[in-house]
């Protein structure tokens, strides 16, 4: 399943979240390359967040293999920056194009309910316990991880808490069949979490995560889910609720 969109206008210009959908635009263009090489590989071994390396786990110099071609030597000690860094890169066109539309989908909201500069820290917070979550569930990784999908989990995780019975139109792809469906925010997002619980313990057993930080998901969207009786601003709630009523967009 795939969101197109939801029932849930915004009151706020969303002026954070275009600019963190920006942020990693060029990101991907002007430190990553669009994906080209050297400068993909280079950006996710120096930048990327590794458990192993950052709790020096790992000795000095070790090799990893990404791809047939295509390894990071790491063990040097890399710096606990790498955790902020991480969230703004991406590992191809479909994981920023993902990321960005789930982000865009959900963010606005989230920024409404809670103001601009409460969000920024809102999602860097979110994104945070999103690599501490993954890196609790196998320190001594040697795989670098990216991805905006951490600190995204957890602005999915505040949404469910603040408005569960938003309806979500999804895309549903049936092998070569695709119909849409509106489903309530709460399922569809329960399915996601639980895909993610699901795949990290599949992944543990197994002791392959299939390239996907599955405990990173999960732990963003448990802690964008408490953060977020935190963050949100009751005047700012009240006032979107005077606005649904007063334009009839209740759902």
């Amino acid at each position: 399943m795939f969101p197109l969109r939801d029932d849930n206008p915004a009151v706020l210009t969303p002026f954070v979240t275009v600019g963190i959908i920006a942020v990693n635009a060029l990101a991907w263009i002007f430190i990553q390359g669009m994906g080209s090489e050297p400068a993909l590989v280079r950006s996710v071994c120096s930048l990327g967040f590794i458990p192993g390396e950052v709790l020096q786990r790992i000795p000095p110099g070790t090799r990893v293999q990404l791809g047939p071609e295509v390894a990071c030597v790491i063990g040097g000690g890399a710096s606990w920056h790498t955790a902020l860094t991480s969230m703004f890169l991406h590992g191809g066109w479909f994981h920023l194009i993902g990321n960005m539309w789930f982000l865009w989908v959900f963010g606005n909201n989230i920024e409404d309910s809670m103001g601009h500069l409460r969000f920024i820290v809102f999602y860097v917070l979110t994104g945070l316990a999103a690599v501490a979550a993954q890196t609790l569930a196998d320190p001594g990784s040697a795989i670098p991880m990216v991805g905006a999908s951490g600190a995204i989990s957890g602005v999915m995780g505040a949404y469910i808490v603040l408005y569960p019975t938003i309806r979500v139109h999804m895309l549903v792809f049936l092998g070569f069949f695709i119909t849409r469906i509106v489903i309530p925010a709460w399922v569809m997002l329960g399915y996601w979490f639980l895909l993610q619980v699901l795949g990290g313990s599949v992944g543990q057993i197994g002791e392959e995560g299939g390239g996907v930080a599955f405990w990173a998901h999960a732990g963003g969207f448990i802690a964008g889910a408490i953060l977020i009786w935190l963050f949100r601003s009751r005047k700012l709630v009240a006032q979107r609720d005077r606005h649904e009523v007063w334009h009839g967009f209740r759902v």
